[in-house]
């Protein structure tokens, strides 16, 4: 037992390597053809948001899309050891990580997710569509989360039969029907939270991070080590993404990587049935995006009186002056503190 988890933590650990040379090692490609297409970051209507305006005008047409690295290598990484494993077998079955009971799910939402942010962002560099500065409306991206959502919710349930949730410290509790109306609340709330964290030089790429680390730790302590290194392989492509994204960032994720990072972190925790622990390991997510809904609360209730200098919250700490690096440095801090947490309750509660 003990050198069979010796063998996959080393898997784990020469995929997510190998992930993060691969995507470090084609990023200045990527780089060269967002900057040929001219994927530029458009900035929303500054009448609308005057304070995400002055404090992000010499961002416009910054290159966006940059998620497409993290995406194509895993992607890449999942075809090749697959094709490998069915044609020579021995060593290329000990890299592959697709595996139908573990990653089938969790990868097809993956690229599927980051298909519909990459036409988001195409839209968005076209100024196509109906949102500030071109792209999907807030109204029109839920509808996408929430039919993914459905998808996943239906495959769960009817297809996989699952329908308990884990609550740390007492157990396992049956709630039928109602775990597909809580499946479809998590991945909606990942997407939307991730979208809305996507807006800082590394913050949603960093805080991601943590979370993956967190997920993938979950994963191998309960078995599940082709999830393990699928989560180890995302975690290698974000750390390279993190190495030209950080302040000042060369390229911005955009939402074909903000999309396919939030949907996959809830179809994970799903999996693990640490649906109760998320919160822990997506702190920021979660805070980004009740700053949000407070902000507009406020508006909506008291006459266009705002909360917050600017929503969502890493803005608002912005105008009150805060570096934009220090900003996303403290929230990692943060995040990192609150995954440990998250991980301590999950090894207290098994």
């Amino acid at each position: 037992m003990q050198s069979m988890l010796l063998n996959e933590a080393v898997r784990v650990t020469i995929l997510t390597t190998i992930s993060f040379v691969i995507a470090l090692l084609t990023t200045p490609l990527w780089f060269k053809f967002i900057l040929k297409y001219k994927f530029g970051k458009q900035l929303r209507d500054g009448a609308e948001t005057p304070v995400f305006a002055e404090l992000h005008k010499n961002k416009a047409g910054t290159p966006t899309s940059g998620g497409i690295i993290i995406w194509t290598t895993v992607i890449f990484m999942a075809i090749v050891f697959d094709v490998m494993r069915h044609l020579f077998g021995g060593e290329w079955a000990y890299f592959n990580f697709v595996d139908r009971a573990e990653t089938y799910l969790p990868i097809a939402a993956f690229l599927i997710a980051a298909l519909l942010g990459l036409l988001d962002d195409w839209l968005g560099v076209l100024k196509l569509g109906g949102a500030s500065g071109g792209g999907l409306k807030i109204r029109q991206k839920a509808i996408v989360y929430t039919i993914i959502a459905l998808i996943g919710a239906w495959w769960f349930y009817f297809r996989l039969g699952w329908n308990v949730l884990e609550i740390p410290f007492v157990g396992q509790i049956t709630i039928g029907w109602w775990y597909i109306p809580i499946f479809i609340f998590i991945i909606f709330a990942a997407a939307f939270s991730a979208n809305e964290t996507d807006g800082l030089d590394g913050l949603l790429g960093g805080v991601s991070l943590f979370a993956f680390v967190s997920l993938a730790t979950v994963a191998f302590v309960l078995h599940r080590y082709n999830l393990a290194a699928f989560s180890g392989v995302i975690i290698g492509a974000l750390l390279a993404f993190l190495w030209y994204n950080i302040y000042p960032a060369k390229f911005f994720m955009g939402d074909t990587g903000s999309m396919s990072l939030g949907i996959t972190i809830g179809v994970i925790a799903m999996l693990t049935n640490t649906t109760l622990i998320l919160p822990f390991f997506t702190i920021i997510l979660v805070v980004e995006s009740l700053s949000v809904i407070i902000q507009v609360i406020s508006k909506r209730l008291r006459h266009g009186k705002k909360v917050f200098r600017s929503a969502p919250i890493h803005h608002h700490f912005e105008a009150l002056g805060w570096p934009e690096s220090q900003v996303t440095m403290r929230f990692w801090i943060i995040s990192a503190i609150f995954c440990a947490l998250g991980l301590v309750i999950f090894f207290l509660s098994h």
